[in-house]
């Protein structure tokens, strides 16, 4: 049985999920575990999604954890959060354990995943202990954590799987102990969404996609799109906004008020990774997910990096992509309609092409069961 722990954050649950599928796929029986807020997600009858009880940050900082009412997490939440997991964790019996970014991140879940990387090295049944990583990193900067980092791999980890492109972005350019873990690190390439959903014929073509996450910022990405099309070299396309259930009704219509003609203003769409293989050009932040499906497409892309709270790890993956010629990056600092019109006409004149390796879920799944294997265990 195959158990995936996780703990915050949408789309860190989808790329989660995409994994568990597959994973699925090869007869494995995997129970995904769910400490975020609970999503309306899709996904395989195959995969059982328990669900924790929630917690959430109500900033990127982290600096605070809120439970579903929320209210400040204490001690007594913390005592009773960790006794479900670990109850969980019992009564699944797994043979390989996975979690989800930690303990390259999610510190504040200490108090239930160490108790939880105890229990693993002292089950009979559990054979690996695992962690998924996406591409790049948000790189420490407080004194002793990537020792400390390295510490808990030795101490609890068989495996670093790193769900990127080792050509593209290497572990050591965002993690600079990575040379002291690299005999347990493996690369997965990226992780794709699965593709089933098609959009309704003939619909997204050769469009303007616009996309952005639910934050302040996310608004401001939708508002600048608007007043960036009369300026835009492609403002006689049509131009569609996909606003996040994050952003209120009154929010929402006050972008269908604004837009006019030539818009089309909606809420997020389960076909969103085909919509972008379909458009002639995809505005968006730089979220794993969001460039995993640009990279999937030979769509022309103009990202904005998330960079609050002192987040970079989105700024580096465009900054990689830009380099290569993939896409254009626009700073969040310099987000203007007249900015924008111009990184479009950018990106609109690049070659989209770029060598990628896309196949991240099912090389993971083929190498975790070759682990498997080398355990002595089967799924």
């Amino acid at each position: 049985m195959i158990y995936v722990q996780h703990l915050l954050g949408i789309g860190h649950l989808q790329r989660s999920l995409y994994l568990a599928t597959e994973l699925a796929r090869q007869n494995f029986q995997v129970e995904l575990v769910s400490g975020g807020m609970p999503r309306e997600l899709t996904f395989s009858e195959s995969v059982k999604l328990r669900q924790l009880p929630p917690v959430y940050s109500p900033d990127g900082s982290f600096s605070r954890l809120l439970d579903a009412s929320g209210k400040d997490i204490d001690d007594n939440w913390r005592a009773r959060r960790k006794q479900k997991l670990l109850a969980l964790f019992e009564s699944f019996s797994p043979q390989i354990l996975i979690t989800e970014t930690f303990p390259f991140g999610r510190r504040m879940m200490r108090f239930e995943l160490i108790p939880l990387l105890e229990a693993a090295r002292h089950s009979v049944d559990c054979v690996q202990v695992i962690t998924s990583i996406r591409d790049v990193l948000q790189p420490k900067t407080k004194s002793g954590r990537n020792e400390e980092i390295c510490e808990l791999i030795d101490q609890y980890y068989d495996h670093v799987l790193v769900h990127g492109d080792q050509k593209l972005a290497p572990l050591a350019d965002s993690f600079a102990l990575a040379a002291c873990i690299d005999d347990k690190v493996s690369y997965s390439g990226y992780i794709c969404a699965p593709g089933h959903e098609l959009a309704p014929a003939g619909e997204g073509v050769d469009e303007v996609l616009v996309s952005a996450g639910g934050s302040v910022t996310g608004l401001e990405i939708l508002k600048t799109a608007i007043a960036a099309k009369p300026l835009s070299g492609l403002n006689k396309l049509h131009w569609r906004l996909l606003v996040s259930p994050s952003i209120d009704d009154s929010q929402f219509r006050t972008l269908q008020q604004i837009a006019g003609e030539g818009f089309k203003i909606e809420r997020n769409r389960s076909d969103f990774s085909d919509l972008l293989k379909r458009a002639r050009l995809s505005i968006s932040q730089a979220g794993y997910n969001t460039v995993t499906d640009i990279l999937n497409s030979d769509t022309a892309a103009v990202v904005i990096p998330y960079a609050e709270a002192d987040e970079v790890e989105q700024t580096m993956r465009a900054q990689i992509l830009q380099n290569r010629g993939r896409l254009v990056l626009l700073q969040q600092d310099d987000l203007a309609p007249a900015a924008m019109a111009t990184a479009i006409a950018k990106a609109d004149k690049q070659n989209s092409a770029l060598e990628v390796n896309l196949a991240g879920g099912i090389n993971s799944a083929t190498m975790i069961l070759e682990w498997l294997r080398r355990a002595g265990k089967e799924n």
